[in-house]
């Protein structure tokens, strides 16, 4: 057996369903191996958008998702998507070719092992046939159970040699990862914890990513304590059925949500980072006594120093330090069974006033469209998000994209669960929500896929508009369309009228869009949403694209983006 048989083979035996990726030389035979071992391909037009396919299916599924490319450049053009999903913590395996060492010469070669460890991904290789069934073990092993993204380079004349016949044996024992066993907290820990919570009147519990699995136990400790329930983004819709939850923490909060997290007293973050986003530059922590429960040691005091840290699975820490307070009161409760902790009356009503961004009153700044003046008319972005948020499904999954605009699709749609919510935000980048909304649609099928794009981000991945048109993906793309980089304009515009660099002709998105084989409409006014019933109400069987000329004004938000000069 060929080493490229060999690795494909061992890749399909190890878990792995779907790749995304970019055929070329380098990476032919073990895209076919692959194939042949179960895993399904599915082609993009770019290397970036298949990395961010690949990145959101893992996100979506909790599986390991592998992205295939060519090396060389091949592998540098899908730098960014492996950048978003190594920030994330994505389990996700980059299959790449590799040019020879010897052969330095090669209009191909990279230094590709530093090129993944500067993009934060962790670099593995096969570096020879006798060690090729172990090298890839080692890679898919690495990124299931340290959740990393690992790019495992495949050098050309190693794919040609021949696996030794004690290993090709060895492939039928090849069984995917177990993962690593949960790790308990330390009971010193679990006491301080509930010492804290039983002494806390206004108790506020955040769930991040890595309190997915948790969501039982964190609404246990939270009911014994009167806590209230918020999340980070990437968290957003673990608790969506909770009467207690204030939906997202942070910069996507609403005024009021963001007022009751301000006074707490104590704040327990269970898997979440506590990024300068979650944590509005540290302003919603200034008050209370905060307390990080993470099963990685690194993650404790990264982006924010901490009061207490908490080594341990989330699921088992709740439930211990629930067991431990019904220790402290005898079974009855933290406070004999009333209300407790934040949960009055008086929050209550503002819990939910507070909830939903579609309910918050504004000043709607949509401009009429004016009889024989082409191009007038705009419509408030807020609007435009409001009135889609009704007419959608909510069986979906919505993907915001970065820019100025970003606040109104990642705030103002509804979502059903954490499983509909995907924000390819780690690295920062625009233009990664349409190919990333193309990976959720294909992990979550039958659930519709809304991407929230700027017209900036959207020229720049439009080209899997393909990819969505040749699957029949029920994707729905609002471009938030201000014809600039709306984020620069916002922020230099007092200090310059210098702008031309991050302003453009205006663009007819809806003809390009059309002309990939979408449904398409430009959206002036709200009466112009009418049409999407017709597409909301039909078969969904390819994506509908709506080039929304919005009003453009600096988005609250927008002042994050540029803390510290970034």
């Amino acid at each position: 057996m060929r080493v490229d048989e060999a690795v494909g083979t061992i890749i399909g035996r190890m878990g792995a369903r779907r790749m995304f990726g970019v055929v070329g030389s380098g990476n032919f035979r073990v895209t076919n191996a692959m194939a042949r071992a179960g895993v399904e391909f599915i082609a993009s037009r770019h290397e970036m958008g298949a990395a961010c396919m690949a990145d959101a299916y893992a996100r979506a599924t909790g599986e390991l998702a592998v992205l295939t490319v060519h090396q060389g450049c091949g592998f540098s053009n899908a730098l960014t998507g492996i950048g978003e999903a190594a920030k994330a913590h994505t389990p996700l395996l980059v299959v790449t070719g590799d040019t020879p060492g010897d052969q330095r010469q090669s209009n191909f070669w990279i230094d590709q092992d530093k090129v993944a460890e500067g993009m934060g991904a962790v670099p593995e290789r096969v570096h020879s046939a006798a060690s090729a069934v172990r090298d890839v073990v080692r890679a898919v092993t690495t990124a299931v159970d340290q959740r990393r993204t690992v790019v495992l380079s495949l050098p050309l004349d190693q794919q040609n040699a021949q696996v030794p016949e004690r290993d090709v044996e060895r492939l039928e024992r090849v069984a995917p990862p177990a993962g690593p066993l949960r790790a308990a907290p330390a009971p010193e820990a679990v006491e301080r914890l509930a010492g804290l919570l039983a002494a806390a009147e206004r108790p506020v519990i955040v769930g991040g990513r890595g309190a997915r699995a948790a969501v039982g136990p964190i609404r246990r400790l939270a009911e014994a304590t009167g806590a209230l329930l918020t999340t980070s983004a990437v968290g957003r819709g673990l608790f969506h059925d909770d009467e207690w939850h204030l939906d997202v923490m942070g910069g996507f909060a609403t005024e009021g949500a963001a007022e009751l997290i301000a006074d707490a007293d104590v704040l327990v973050a269970f898997g979440a980072a506590l990024n300068r986003w979650t944590t509005r530059g540290g302003e919603l922590l200034r008050n209370a006594a905060v307390v990080q429960v993470d099963d990685r040691i690194e993650a404790f005091g990264f982006h924010y120093p901490v009061d207490v840290a908490v080594l341990g699975d989330s699921a088992l820490t709740a439930e211990a330090t629930t067991a431990a307070l019904r220790a402290r009161s005898d079974g009855v409760g933290v406070s004999g069974g009333g209300p407790v902790g934040y949960r009055t009356p008086e929050v209550a009503r503002q819990v939910a006033d507070s909830l939903s961004w579609t309910d918050q009153p504004f000043e709607d700044t949509s401009e009429p469209v004016v009889q024989g003046q082409p191009g007038s008319g705009r419509i408030d972005p807020r609007t435009l998000t409001n009135v889609l948020d009704r007419m959608l499904p909510m069986d979906r999954v919505v993907i915001p994209d970065g820019g100025n605009f970003n606040a109104y699709p990642a705030m103002h749609f509804r979502v059903p669960d954490n499983d509909g919510y995907c924000v390819p935000l780690a690295f920062q980048s625009i233009g990664l929500a349409l190919s990333s909304a193309i990976g959720a649609a294909v992990a979550l099928p039958g659930r519709v896929a809304i991407a929230g794009v700027g017209d900036g981000g959207f020229m720049m991945s439009l080209v899997e508009l393909d990819t969505a048109v040749r699957l029949g993906l029920p994707l729905v793309v609002v471009v938030y369309n201000d014809n600039a980089y709306g984020a620069e304009v916002h922020h230099f515009a007092h200090e310059t009228d210098e702008l031309d660099t991050v302003l453009f002709p205006e663009t007819d998105i809806a003809a390009i869009a059309a002309g990939y084989g979408c449904e398409a409409l430009t959206v002036r006014q709200e009466a112009d949403l009418e049409a999407v019933r017709a597409w909301v109400d039909g078969p969904r069987d390819r994506p509908l694209v709506i080039d929304a000329k919005i009003t453009s004004f600096p988005s609250w938000v927008l002042a994050h983006s540029f803390e510290a000069g970034e």
